[in-house]
């Protein structure tokens, strides 16, 4: 989930969320470059970027846990939105 979330596909993140996802993702992309799924453990991935989620949670006065939680919950919620597309996108080619 390395692209922004500014599409109108999107819209039902509040921009907020959208900044907090695209800040992560951005930081992730730097350090932790592409990763398929699967192939680094999700505490490793975690724990890699808890510098920038520790700097917004700083920002926001809010406890760190709480933006590992937002970032798990807003994550999950585009990638059911993503493979809903998907599906969608591709229901006419008999793939599922």
């Amino acid at each position: 989930m390395y692209e922004t979330l500014n599409s109108k596909d999107f819209d039902f993140l509040s921009e907020d969320d959208k900044d907090l996802l695209n800040r992560i993702s951005a930081y992730s992309a730097r350090v932790i470059g592409e990763v398929e799924p699967g192939e680094v453990r999700i505490s490793q991935q975690l724990e890699v970027l808890k510098p920038v989620m520790q700097e917004i949670a700083d920002e926001k006065k809010i406890p760190l846990e709480d933006i590992f939680i937002k970032y798990m919950d807003l994550a999950s919620l585009v990638l059911a939105k993503k493979d809903q597309q998907f599906k969608a996108d591709t229901k006419d080619f008999d793939l599922f």
